[in-house]
């Protein structure tokens, strides 16, 4: 099975056309390894792949809440042991009383999602201990119970600092997120950038969280159904142009998803007429970087370069709108 490597540091405030461009390949990749007939079943699938990314966003904003449930219950059994000392009796609950966190745990929107998609930590305890372990030896939890001083600014940058800094990168949670869903392998950081993304948005005076939208706007949505399922129905054609300039390489040593990369890069190029080349090319080049072999941003860089030059003078490739031209 082919494993996908991680997208780190992108830029999202809600599902990226990056992402997007990366589950259309990732969807064609999948709709020819299987040998499927049906492009309304891997369609099917590529839009069941994007709602689980959105799923796993509402999933991980959750952490930090059953992360401060598991503290709030350790004080209370130290509270209740026999001989209690007066750090039991007097905790400092700085953490367990963080307002953004209730803010969190009293979403509405965020618990009703979570509950119509039965989705949740609750079968992770292990996990969730680990994260609080982790969390608790970490000199930003250290600093912030130390200070006297509780703003809700404090509060905030506390949980910004909780998922940068003990949920990214932890492999506990890559092996949970894995076991829940194969389609949440390489989704997590893009999860991750979503949720910081939303605690910063948070205010004290919201009634609510201010969660993210699934896409954008509609153009979105549209543009990754009709993405993927132009470099379906136009596989061969688009594949005929990058075969012109790879017939000097062995058929073996051109990795099967540089191909994919491409015919959905020509996708892009010949039915998105509002995109800028430049933008399209620098898409699928980093794309091409973390899903698919060593070399594979040059190699893709070079035929893409030269098929673009044949498509625009054959007059397939057209761009209109200011900066396009």
């Amino acid at each position: 099975m082919l494993r996908f490597a991680p997208v780190n540091q992108v830029h999202v405030k809600m599902l990226s056309r990056r992402l997007l461009r990366i589950k259309a390949v990732k969807a064609l990749y999948a709709h020819f390894k299987s040998e499927s007939d049906s492009i309304s079943a891997s369609e099917k699938n590529l839009t069941q792949a994007i709602d689980k990314t959105y799923d796993l966003y509402h999933q991980m904003l959750w952490f930090i809440v059953d992360v401060a449930r598991y503290a709030e219950k350790r004080l209370d059994i130290a509270r209740n042991k026999k001989l209690p000392t007066y750090e039991d009796l007097n905790p400092n609950t700085k953490f367990v009383d963080n307002a953004v966190i209730a803010q969190i745990a009293n979403s509405d929107r965020l618990v009703a999602y979570l509950e119509r998609k039965a989705l949740g930590w609750s079968q992770y305890p292990e996990l969730i201990k680990s994260l609080y372990d982790s969390m608790s030896a970490s000199d930003y939890y250290k600093e912030y119970m130390a200070s006297e001083e509780h703003t809700y600014n404090q509060d905030r940058k506390f949980v910004e600092d909780f998922y940068l800094n003990t949920v990214e990168d932890n492999e506990a949670l890559e092996a949970a997120v894995e076991e829940q869903s194969i389609l949440w392998a390489d989704d997590v950081d893009f999860a991750l950038v979503m949720v910081n993304r939303t605690i910063g948005m948070c205010r004290k005076s919201q009634n609510d969280l201010p969660l993210l939208p699934q896409f954008k706007n509609d153009d979105d949505q549209a543009f990754v159904k009709e993405l993927f399922r132009k470099a379906i129905l136009n596989y061969d054609e688009y594949l005929s142009y990058i075969e012109k300039f790879t017939q000097n390489w062995e058929v073996e040593r051109i990795a099967y998803m540089d191909n994919i990369i491409m015919v959905v890069a020509i996708s892009e190029l010949v039915n998105f007429p509002s995109i800028p080349v430049k933008v399209t090319l620098d898409e699928y080049i980093d794309i091409a970087k973390f899903y698919s072999t060593r070399n594979s941003s040059v190699f893709v860089n070079g035929v893409l370069d030269k098929a673009i030059a044949v498509l625009k003078e054959e007059g397939k490739i057209s761009k209109s709108g200011r900066g396009l031209l």
